[in-house]
């Protein structure tokens, strides 16, 4: 028991010295009319370059309501997403997408299996039974992101005081926001406000249930 205190103490000393000291940054993302941009992600990189993952946790994409369940997830390089379908019926996913190419055949139920994203960009998801069915993957080589809510605020928690390079990204953008540089202090609160050009999501024609084969 005496060994295992030894083990655990200087672990739980260092994780309450990096709580002590971490930053955070509270964002607020507006479209040009100054309205609230849901689904947006903010993410800071270090100016030291990509960081190594997190503890690693599972990610879900589900399918339900013959939809992508969230609309946008974002993700750190190195990331493994798993697919649950949560519907009655069968659904098919794939990306064509540069950074992360695959397919899910048929299934219904668990995800068959889980797909590793090893490469940062946008993901773009489909179902080839349902073609209005669509979502979006932002990978990322850092593991400081949030996506903004409803009112378009997001929280980037415990970052290390230093230099990032902060972005704000969505996938209806009809051009990307300038990335800005922010230095950090320990126990810093930093805000954060961006103005984003969103194309409006124009509702995709989803057939009544009675009208489908599968």
């Amino acid at each position: 028991m005496a060994s295992r205190l030894a083990v655990l103490l200087p672990a739980c000393a260092a994780f309450v010295v990096r709580a002590a000291v971490a930053a955070s940054i509270e964002a607020q993302v507006q479209d040009a009319a100054g309205k609230p941009v849901a689904d947006a992600v903010v993410y800071a990189t270090p100016a030291s370059g990509p960081q190594e993952a997190r503890t690693a946790k599972a990610v879900d994409v589900a399918q339900a309501d013959r939809e992508f369940v969230p609309y946008v997830s974002v993700i750190q390089t190195g990331t493994s997403v798993a697919f649950p379908n949560r519907d009655p019926m069968q659904h098919h996913v794939y990306s064509f997408s540069p950074a992360k190419s695959f397919e899910i055949k048929l299934y219904t139920g668990r995800s068959p299996g889980e797909v590793r994203f090893d490469k940062p960009g946008v993901v773009t998801l489909g179902c080839n039974i349902h073609d209005w069915m669509i979502a979006y993957i932002l990978v990322v080589s850092t593991p400081y992101f949030a996506r903004t809510d409803e009112q378009g605020r997001a929280q980037l928690r415990d970052l290390p005081a230093g230099a990032y390079e902060l972005r704000a990204w969505h996938p209806g953008q009809r051009k990307a926001a300038a990335p800005s540089a922010v230095v950090l202090e320990a126990q810093a609160h930093q805000p954060a406000a961006y103005v984003i050009d969103v194309a409006p999501r124009k509702p995709r024609y989803k057939p009544p249930l009675d009208r489908l084969k599968y």
